[in-house]
């Protein structure tokens, strides 16, 4: 009756829409999440994220819940993830992806779940890092410990939002450190973002990363443009 009663006057809505959520549902209306443009690359062992990082990078594993478009629904998601303080995004986004990744072979040996982190005063300023429910459900869902402490960025960089493909090439050379090192060796890693699109942001970070001794690192990300 609690529920019934908060609802008339804070009614639950669709990130995405907006119209009032019924019962059952939660954060997305049945018919948005019905649209949401599933990748399943972990399901059918697809390698599309482990060429794009050929010859740049080496990958175990890569997988992306969703397809990233302009205008589309992911990006209205992730905005409002980012932007509108609604980390439930990440917390569904990551529930979901983990349930599917615990029955994917592939992924059984994930030691450690680690997010792209954010500049510290990126952090202070938005409260939270908009990767960080993604990656704590992950690890739930893998049994993998989760770690915040070991991957630093040291360069405040400025928004990538409204850089073209070329521009985010640039500048991403020594933008993160490595710390308690000791706690990453000879681990499997499963590196956690919110979007790639070009991956220069992932591939500075396995640059880092890599420093560490017998280190596996896959990715694992909401969504790739």
């Amino acid at each position: 009756m609690f529920k019934a009663l908060v609802n008339i006057f804070f009614p639950e809505v669709c990130l995405t829409c907006q119209l009032q959520l019924i019962d059952n549902e939660k954060h997305l209306c049945t018919s948005c999440r019905h649209k949401l443009p599933l990748t399943n690359y972990h399901l059918t062992q697809d390698p599309f994220i482990s060429k794009l990082f050929y010859g740049r990078a080496k990958i175990e594993r890569g997988t992306a819940l969703l397809r990233f478009e302009k205008k589309g629904i992911t990006q209205q998601l992730i905005h409002q993830l980012k932007y509108r303080e609604q980390q439930q995004v990440g917390t569904f986004l990551g529930a979901w992806l983990g349930t599917e990744l615990n029955n994917c072979e592939d992924y059984s040996t994930i030691d450690l779940v680690i997010p792209v982190p954010l500049h510290k005063k990126k952090l202070r300023s938005r409260g939270y890092n908009q990767v960080s429910k993604f990656g704590e459900e992950l690890a739930s869902a893998l049994k993998a410990d989760y770690i915040d402490d070991v991957l630093i960025k040291v360069t405040n960089t400025t928004s990538q939002v409204s850089k073209n493909r070329f521009s985010r090439w640039t500048g991403k050379n020594d933008l993160f450190a490595l710390s308690n090192t000791q706690k990453i060796a000879g681990k499997h890693i499963l590196l956690v973002d919110d979007i790639i699109t070009t991956g220069a942001t992932l591939e500075a970070c396995m640059r880092e990363l890599n420093k560490a001794k017998n280190i596996k690192i896959s990715i694992a990300t909401m969504a790739i443009a």
